[in-house]
């Protein structure tokens, strides 16, 4: 079934505000919610909702009553979007990612490695995490900027999927890394794409792949407390295991979280204050966000 996008063309600001108004009214049901830049130089934002087509009409006056009290003025504009084959989009192969200093890449792109890029080689297979998805992006990204802000002594990749993020942190700084998943064939998967980067398992400065269900697991015990825990999974799952996730953690450490919809943002946020972890930032992507947290000091 076809879909549709609403939006409104606002400033950078203004765009943030209404992601929030929006996200209120649409609480956690599935609609994807994002903003998008459109013109740097003129701060000309987009704030949308996407939705199927027989839906367009409920979510059009929703989306005007979230609004309509601070910008009574704007006007909801509407894109059509294309139906897309995807299984023959897939089959187009996939295009290098870039996600700051990261360059995340197929075999067949080898060559699109730049002077300065981290290049991380992760072909589409059977685990989830090829960098394409926002969340994937948006986590390398920050994964990125917290690093060098905050240099980490160890580090947990909590539902690794491909191991890339797991290769990122262990390429951007030689640290030991635990990256663990609940799905054994993820597990060989991710260890295989980190062979395939020059990243040795087992070793004190290498990346440790696990199979893991649950924090009950020996495996976060053994290699924990964390100085930095990147978990991308759903919003519901990281939402349960805030306190244990934050039990694992040291007395400084920072948290990545993704695998967020937009419209799902401050109840994360909430379950992870109620952790003791104060927000710091949060990066948006084609509708969803990935959201930085560290730890509350707490005066004496």
């Amino acid at each position: 079934m076809s879909e549709v996008r609403l939006y409104v063309t606002v400033t950078e600001r203004q765009a943030e505000d209404i992601l929030d108004r929006l996200s209120l009214a649409f609480g956690e049901e599935d609609y994807a919610i994002g903003t998008t830049e459109v013109d740097e130089k003129a701060d000309r934002w987009e704030a949308s909702v996407y939705m199927l087509f027989d839906e367009e009409d409920e979510v059009l006056q929703r989306f005007s009553q979230a609004i309509h009290d601070a910008y009574p003025d704007l006007t909801i504009e509407r894109e059509a979007l294309p139906e897309i084959d995807w299984i023959a989009k897939s089959l187009e192969g996939l295009k290098p990612v870039r996600a700051g200093q990261f360059l995340v890449h197929g075999s067949h792109d080898r060559d699109k490695a730049r002077t300065g890029d981290i290049a991380i080689e992760i072909d589409a297979g059977q685990a989830f995490g090829t960098g394409h998805h926002g969340t994937t992006a948006g986590c390398l990204e920050m994964i990125e900027q917290v690093m060098r802000a905050h240099p980490p002594r160890n580090a947990l990749d909590l539902g690794t999927g491909s191991g890339v993020l797991a290769i990122a942190v262990a390429k951007l700084k030689k640290i030991p890394v635990l990256a663990t998943d609940i799905d054994p064939v993820a597990v060989k998967v991710a260890a295989a794409n980190a062979r395939l980067n020059g990243i040795l398992e087992g070793k004190p400065q290498g990346i440790a792949l696990e199979t893991a269900p649950g924090f009950h697991s020996e495996s976060f015990r053994r290699h924990g407390p964390f100085d930095l825990i990147i978990a991308n999974i759903l919003a519901r799952p990281l939402i349960k295991m805030a306190p244990q996730l934050a039990g694992h953690l040291s007395p400084s450490g920072d948290v990545i979280l993704s695998g967020i919809l937009a419209a799902q943002r401050w109840k994360v946020i909430a379950a992870y204050s109620g952790a003791g972890l104060a927000h710091v930032r949060t990066l948006w992507r084609n509708g969803w966000v990935t959201i930085h947290l560290r730890r509350e000091r707490r005066s004496t």
